[in-house]
């Protein structure tokens, strides 16, 4: 298929799904007819609770999520998590990636002005997470989306993916924090000490 020809269908889905979005009663996730996840819009601008990395340089060069992860929550839902220590339904969090810029030494790491360190380079992937009770029940009410692990653009809808891909690792190891690695965001982990 040519880039014009995804253009195209990218266009149409768009155009498809803004005449008729099914967003949740407190307006962050909306769904098309068929349960997609429409792409999120206005997400950098919510609030930015950490940008955790865990590069191949300090894995044996094969770390299973290598890219440095900014993790963004709307507002509201920050601050309801804050006076409650849980999210609401109807919560979105964006994780968008972000390639880790090469560097000349062993690990991975780069030299800079600031010193040793890794270091964001291009954009490349989009994963969000919506919690709606009665959607995810059976994977403790967080469905898991990702809209593509490439550069910009995303795609314009996604799946939810299946419980063995994402939901599965939360309710194992992070049920106890509402199905967020609490204590890999400072700004969640100060709100429940």
């Amino acid at each position: 298929m040519t880039a014009m020809a995804k253009l195209a269908i990218a266009a149409l889905l768009i155009t498809t799904i803004a005449a008729d979005p099914q967003p949740d009663k407190k307006g962050g996730a909306a769904f098309t007819k068929d349960g997609d996840l429409v792409l999120p819009t206005g997400y950098r601008s919510w609030v930015f609770i950490g940008g955790p990395i865990t590069p191949n340089g300090l894995n044996d060069g094969n770390a299973q999520f290598p890219e440095f992860h900014s993790v963004y929550v709307q507002k509201e839902n920050f601050q309801y998590y804050q006076k409650n220590g849980k999210f609401p339904d109807g919560t979105v969090m964006a994780k968008e990636l972000s390639l880790v810029l090469p560097g000349g030494h062993a690990d991975g790491s780069l030299d800079s002005a600031s010193g040793r360190g890794y270091f964001p380079s291009s954009l490349s992937g989009l994963d969000v997470m919506v919690k709606d009770a009665k959607r995810f029940g059976k994977t403790n009410d967080w469905g898991f989306f990702t809209f593509g692990h490439h550069a910009q653009p995303y795609e314009p809808v996604a799946k939810e993916r299946s419980s063995k891909e994402c939901a599965s690792c939360h309710i194992a190891f992070v049920s106890k924090t509402d199905m967020v690695w609490v204590q890999y965001y400072p700004l969640l982990k100060a709100n429940i000490e």
